[in-house]
């Protein structure tokens, strides 16, 4: 069950240096103006909704123009979508990809453009064209709620076993493997001493694997792992990725005759912190935890990158090691997550203004999830 952190990317020689986009040597420039393309993945999670605007008011707070347009989970429209903006001229492009794998030709027309490129939460692969990548210590996600899990299963005090089963993003999406890389490596030890049992035996990403992050995959998945497994066994806890996985894992075990909130409903992980899932972690009503990432945060990061390369400097960075995209290590800027449960969710949301409780209150299913029946 153990995978190398550093083996997590399938390229394993990449460049340890850091290289800045632009003119090369000899070549003439041009005053940059901060014109910059922001290119979100979809508004079916809310917190692309609060980060592509967040951008765009960042940087035109700057002074600078910007463009936002949101690919609505098709990996094709966000091709068209960055080649339009480096049609327009934008100087820079900030992308959180749809497919991380996709955007290889894309990226190497604005490059000829000169375009500098920042790779927005979600590592782009197979391109060496990306400069700059910004985004949370995802490792340390999956770390985050697999702590959780054993917290609050009280594994140091009681001897278990406890049955655990896992879930992993989507597969075309490359932080999902530092998220369960994360989760593995916390749990590996408790596995191996048969504390914690996972009855079906499915640990590798691929087959945990929920694509577009669906919580209506990871329902069907969820239902399946319990007609198999635990007809008569207890299942203890969930390692959910996302927000939007672990209310799908919920409702299936809610169909199942659990109840929400009972003693002997699973513990239930997830990332994000949306407001649905806040909802449901502040009433007791399934889900136990998530991770928050600020994103306001993360969007100063991206923006204040455009900023300092304006201004002619090189935008500071925290890791040159560890996200290497298949042809080199990308520089990073990496900001850490909070784990989120029923005793810090006011402190570290509402109070932070991230989150309203009028919000929290009327939060409901996004309309684009397919659950049968509708979920609300």
């Amino acid at each position: 069950m153990y995978l190398s952190r550093r083996r997590l990317l399938y390229g394993t020689a990449g460049v340890a240096a850091t290289s800045l986009a632009g003119c090369s040597a000899g070549e003439e420039t041009t005053e940059l103006t901060g014109f910059t393309g922001i290119s979100m993945p979809t508004k079916t999670s809310e917190r692309w909704d609060i980060e592509g605007a967040a951008l765009e008011k960042q940087l035109t707070d700057f002074g600078y123009q910007a463009i936002l347009e949101y690919g609505d989970d098709d990996p094709e429209k966000q091709v068209e979508q960055i080649q339009g903006m480096v049609d327009q001229g934008v100087e820079f492009l900030i992308i959180a990809a749809i497919d991380n794998r996709s955007l290889g030709e894309v990226l190497a027309s604005a490059k000829d453009n000169g375009v500098y490129i920042i790779s927005y939460d979600r590592l782009i692969l197979d391109t060496p064209d990306v400069d700059y990548y910004a985004s949370f210590d995802n490792y340390q996600v999956g770390v985050l709620q697999a702590e959780h899990i054993l917290q609050r299963l009280n594994v140091e005090e009681e001897s278990g076993p406890f049955n655990v089963e896992l879930f992993s993003g989507a597969s075309d999406d490359s932080n999902s493997q530092y998220f369960f890389q994360g989760g593995l490596d916390t749990l590996e030890r408790y596995t191996y001493d048969g504390t914690i049992r996972i009855l079906s035996g499915q640990t590798e990403q691929g087959e945990t694997s929920t694509e577009r992050w669906s919580g209506a995959v990871a329902m069907e998945r969820m239902t399946g792992l319990m007609e198999d497994y635990y007809e008569d066994e207890r299942l203890d806890a969930v390692l959910c990725p996302y927000d939007g996985i672990s209310r799908g894992v919920i409702y299936a075990l809610e169909d199942w005759g659990l109840t929400p909130g009972s003693d002997d409903f699973p513990v239930i992980t997830g990332q994000d912190a949306e407001a649905l899932s806040i909802q449901l972690i502040r009433d007791g009503e399934g889900q136990t935890q998530t991770v928050f990432k600020d994103t306001r945060d993360l969007a100063g990061v991206a923006s204040g990158m455009v900023k300092t390369i304006v201004g002619g400097s090189e935008p500071e960075v925290n890791d040159l090691g560890t996200y290497d995209n298949g042809f080199k290590f990308v520089p990073a800027f990496l900001l850490e997550p909070v784990s989120i449960d029923e005793s810090n969710w006011q402190e570290e949301l509402v109070d932070s203004e991230y989150l309203t409780e009028e919000e929290i209150d009327d939060a409901v299913e996004p309309q684009a999830e397919e659950y049968d029946p509708p979920r609300n």
